[in-house]
């Protein structure tokens, strides 16, 4: 479920950057090009359209942000996994048992 919910966040945000894109900072943007010729929604209806296109991602984007963090797993550890495999390498290296007695060799 964590999962599902970042990639919905990811597409979220790449479509809120290419609406604000769109947008100018002076109110001009999407709406700019339409100013000279007669469309059904006018200048006044697609700034109005894209304003509430942003918020609406926003505001999906604040539920999916607070949504995956009610999801997210308990124990992420990276550092965990690592230290644990370099016991098992080093326990691995390692003989089990040693020898108590190395017999010397006869001398002659």
């Amino acid at each position: 479920m964590f999962t599902v919910l970042v990639v919905l966040a990811v597409v979220i945000g790449i479509l809120l950057i290419l609406l604000v894109i769109s947008q100018k900072s002076k109110g001009g943007g999407l709406a700019s090009s339409f100013s000279s010729s007669n469309q059904v929604l006018g200048v006044r209806k697609t700034t109005d359209f894209v304003e509430k296109a942003t918020w609406t991602l926003v505001a999906i984007m604040v539920v999916l942000c607070i949504a995956s963090a009610a999801f997210m797993p308990n124990k992420v550890s990276i550092t965990s996994g690592v230290m644990d495999n370099i016991q098992e390498q080093q326990n691995a290296a390692t003989p089990a048992e040693a020898p108590a007695e190395v017999p010397a060799a006869p001398a002659e």
